[in-house]
């Protein structure tokens, strides 16, 4: 029923909008048939992604959903074509229930404007969907307590590319102890499950590592690093990251 109820909006706004040109907007029928197609997918993902959502909330498989203010499970587009990915919410991640929002979410914000892209074309999430206490390390038992809600997100949304965002994140997802500078500056190729081909992963400096450690250099580094992905995905690289 609700398939159909999305089948049926679609149309009518095809109808509307040819009624208010006046007959002149002229569809394709095998052109509106692949739009609604696509918005049916986005749909579908849209609704995976909040039951998964829920999921997080109620979660209480280690300490830490006993310990938060609020779940962080991730948002974004789900048709994106990158899902950045870090190691956990931060204290204001967690009093707003939202992914990267504090100052390196603020830095982060600005390397995605620097490719010439919008928060809302990305997605964005993180290894864990809760804060640790202080900002301290993912502990094993969290990292597999909650990975599971992360490998989910990824199977929904399927991106061309994934960013991992700092050695957490990077080290998790590609099961090495390679540091991050051994790892950045290059693709790698993350599994989403069997019977699924893989996706390329590339890491790169977290922006609060950045904060912490600025230095042209650093910058210099992450900006190479997305320079590589906006070439794999065929998208323009915008002069502006250069400054």
């Amino acid at each position: 029923m609700e398939d159909a109820n999305l089948e049926k909006a679609i149309r009518q706004h095809f109808e509307m909008d040819s009624f208010f040109t006046d007959g002149f907007a002229v569809r394709n029928p095998t052109v509106m048939q692949e739009q609604i197609g696509a918005d049916k997918v986005a749909h579908d993902k849209k609704i995976e992604l909040e039951k998964i959502a829920d999921e997080v909330s109620q979660c209480r498989k280690c300490g830490l959903g006993s310990l938060r203010t609020n779940p962080v499970p991730g948002e974004g587009n789900p048709n994106a074509r990158i899902f950045f990915i870090g190691e956990g919410p931060g204290a204001d991640e967690d009093a707003q229930g939202r992914p990267f929002v504090g100052r390196a979410g603020q830095l982060l914000d600005k390397v995605i404007d620097a490719c010439g892209l919008k928060r809302s074309d990305v997605f964005i999430g993180n290894i864990l969907k809760c804060r640790p206490p202080e900002n301290r390390d993912p502990r094993p038992d969290e990292i597999i307590s909650c990975l599971p809600y992360l490998q989910r997100q990824i199977e929904v949304i399927n991106p061309d590319i994934i960013v991992a965002l700092g050695a957490h994140a990077a080290r998790t997802l590609l099961n090495t102890n390679k540091s991050i500078g051994q790892l950045r500056g290059q693709f790698h190729e993350y599994y989403a499950g069997l019977g699924r081909p893989p996706i390329k992963l590339m890491a790169t400096y977290h922006t609060a590592y950045l904060l912490r450690n600025y230095s042209q250099e650093n910058r210099k580094r992450v900006w190479e690093d997305m320079k590589k992905v906006l070439a794999e995905l065929g998208l323009p690289i915008p002069k502006r990251g250069e400054k």
